[in-house]
């Protein structure tokens, strides 16, 4: 059995990388969060125009018609670069919504926009601090009118159309609103990561319509969610690993006692622990990618396992990157705190990672 990419994928891979390395250092993520934009138009643009946005979406509906491997490794990518760009709310969960439960007809109408860049989408979940399930769930439709308030939601005051969860009746489901619309009402939030950008979304009688034309049921919102969160775990893998890579380079030409600081033994020991965490999250990673590009049962398992252990690693990573590089990184002129940032911020979108690890435990229950 050949458990590597392929020679297509480990290309889509270097092009990425190199890509990126031209368009999106460091320096744009922080250009970005010490501005008043909510991300790079420029490098959102840019990735547009590569078909990056449309990577797993079918060529009928103007994507590029490749898997959902090809998707992960384009997030890993983004993430080693902290892009400043809203690519998972639009990709991960807006897209993937469409192509899970939309009709023939919505996904003939949003998804080349989503796949051309022309519009971004997002997904309004999360109503209050705590557990996000179907429980408590305040926003409803009738009659094509949505009321409710959704905080806190990624990249909400960008987007132009949002996927909704919504009690229909007594039944969950999902809906469709147009932010530009009147009767929504957007109120940027405060971030850790101002290169990512929190909205709250307060709805009164938006015209709206149901995914699909019926609702779906609580099961395909998880669903949902558990797609999105194999791609999330890559991003935080990227990030996690590039955090890794700077700061074992930045040990290696520190001196102390006429010597780098990564010859003693103590900082050897902190950088061998990393590295396995990061390769567990790589494992899980690929796990979850594997039963998400076959839709394979192990999904719902697969994808806790992967987004539990990519976000404990990505915040040990950044936390141990601000320690490692010692006093300097606590300071703004270094890129210490820009992984901090986006490690939490990362961490806290779809729910913590001990939600994940309850939901492991109950689907192993199962």
């Amino acid at each position: 059995m050949n458990f590597d990419f392929s020679e297509d994928q480990r290309l889509l891979r270097k092009t990425a990388r190199e890509c990126l390395a031209e368009q999106a250092p460091l320096s744009l993520c922080r250009a970005v969060l010490e501005s008043d934009a909510a991300y790079s138009e420029t490098l959102w643009k840019s990735i547009a125009e590569l078909g990056w946005l449309g990577t797993a979406i079918p060529e009928e509906y103007g994507g590029a018609g490749f898997g959902r491997l090809e998707l992960a490794v384009i997030a890993e990518e983004l993430g080693r670069v902290l892009a400043p760009i809203p690519f998972s709310s639009s990709v991960y969960l807006a897209s993937e919504a469409l192509l899970l439960a939309g009709s023939a007809a919505q996904k003939q109408h949003y998804l080349p926009k989503l796949a051309s860049g022309e519009w971004i989408g997002t997904f309004a979940h999360t109503e209050r601090p705590g557990e996000t399930g179907p429980r408590g769930l305040a926003t409803t439709i009738a009659g094509g009118s949505l009321r409710g308030t959704k905080v806190p939601v990624p990249d909400g005051d960008v987007a132009q159309v949002a996927v909704v969860t919504v009690q229909a009746g007594d039944q969950v489901g999902l809906a469709l609103v147009d932010l530009t619309a009147s009767g929504v009402e957007r109120q940027s939030v405060r971030s850790l990561d101002p290169s990512r950008s929190l909205a709250s979304l307060r709805f009164q009688g938006v015209n709206a319509e149901l995914l699909g034309d019926a609702p779906t049921g609580w099961p395909v919102v998880q669903q949902l969610l558990d797609r999105a969160a194999v791609l999330m775990a890559f991003e935080q893998l990227g990030g996690a690993t590039r955090a890794f890579e700077l700061t074992r380079e930045y040990c290696l030409e520190r001196y102390a006692f006429g010597r780098p600081i990564a010859s003693f033994q103590a900082i050897k020991h902190r950088f061998a622990d990393l590295y396995v965490e990061i390769e567990l999250a790589r494992s899980n990673g690929y796990y979850g990618a594997w039963a998400l590009e076959n839709d394979a049962p192990e999904l719902g398992v697969a994808a806790c396992g992967a987004r539990a252990s990519a976000s404990d690693a990505f915040e040990l990573a950044s936390k141990e990157m601000v320690q490692l590089y010692g006093g300097i990184g606590y300071t703004w002129e270094f890129d210490c705190h820009l992984f901090y940032r986006r490690a939490k911020w990362l961490a806290s979108i779809l729910g913590s990672a001990h939600q994940w690890r309850e939901q492991l435990v109950q689907r192993l229950e199962r």
